[in-house]
């Protein structure tokens, strides 16, 4: 019965960035920790082997769940169009990832980069609006053919000034007006932003393709402030039974650590946190 078989994964994220090939030897240690899919954030698909990643997914039994990564070179409101080719081509290739791995959408906040937050005039807002819009709609005429479709990910205000809530991505999709538009939501960023996450997940309903969590302080899911009870009554009230997945990252990447603005540990190893979150999230969520 629809709503009755949340699936449990992890974002490779909580180990180690960027994923190549070698990120592989992470898979049997997931799927031992009982989770069902990888998430697998794109960041250069030169360094995948997509055929070799395909193997060892199928060899461990894991699903794939393939996310962008969207930084000032690819971003489709940038005024320079060189940088719209550069974010189309890539997301061209995380879709013939997605279609090696037999997932049916690239999941991310692909309608500008990551970061980009600044305070715009009404004008400036409703051209870059336009901007996104204009060129989401190219992906999706190339995602529609391919059976692929968009899992567009709204970000806090910290991160993003373009697409926060709910509401925001749900009149992006409603603007692009194409089947392939769709949405992932995150809540960690919803317990910023949203007055009412169960509200919220209701007004996506049927919309969502994909759900990341953390705490409410990127930690452990169980260990921070989030209203672990209205997600769950959120989920269940949308029939939602694909995966659910958490979404942290780990101190030791510099790079990456810096740009989430990760200064501490939330667990004695990154193992450990993984185990903690899928004990917490059996819990609540098969039970």
């Amino acid at each position: 019965m629809k709503g009755q078989n949340v699936k449990l994964g992890i974002s490779t994220w909580i180990w180690t960035s960027p994923f190549n090939t070698d990120t592989i030897k992470l898979f049997p240690k997931i799927k031992a920790m009982g989770y069902d899919s990888v998430e697998i954030p794109v960041e250069y698909p030169e360094l995948i082997d997509g055929q070799e990643v395909s193997k060892a997914l199928e060899d461990c039994g894991l699903t794939a769940v393939v996310c962008g990564a969207f930084g000032p070179e690819r971003d489709f409101t940038h005024e320079d169009v060189a940088v719209h080719q550069n974010c189309m081509d890539y997301i061209l290739a995380c879709f013939d990832l997605c279609e090696m791995w037999d997932c049916g959408f690239l999941a991310g906040p692909m309608y500008s980069a990551v970061g980009k937050v600044r305070m715009l005039t009404p004008e400036q807002r409703k051209e870059d609006w336009k901007l996104a819009v204009e060129n989401l709609q190219k992906v999706c005429e190339v995602a529609g053919p391919r059976n692929l479709s968009l899992a567009i990910e709204p970000l806090n205000r910290f991160e993003s000034d373009m697409v926060n809530t709910a509401d925001d991505v749900m009149r992006l999709i409603h603007d692009i007006g194409h089947t392939s538009a769709k949405v992932m939501l995150d809540s960690f960023h919803m317990n910023l932003e949203e007055n009412d996450i169960g509200l919220a997940l209701k007004k996506v309903g049927d919309d969502l393709l994909h759900f990341q969590v953390s705490d409410s302080h990127r930690g452990v899911p169980g260990t921070g402030l989030s209203p672990w009870d209205e997600i769950k009554k959120g989920l269940q009230v949308i029939q939602y039974d694909d995966v659910v997945s958490i979404e942290s990252f780990t101190p030791e990447v510099k790079e990456l650590a810096g740009a989430v603005c990760i200064w501490r540990t939330f667990a004695s190893s990154q193992d450990e946190f993984a185990r903690l979150g899928i004990s917490f999230l059996k819990q609540l969520l098969h039970t």
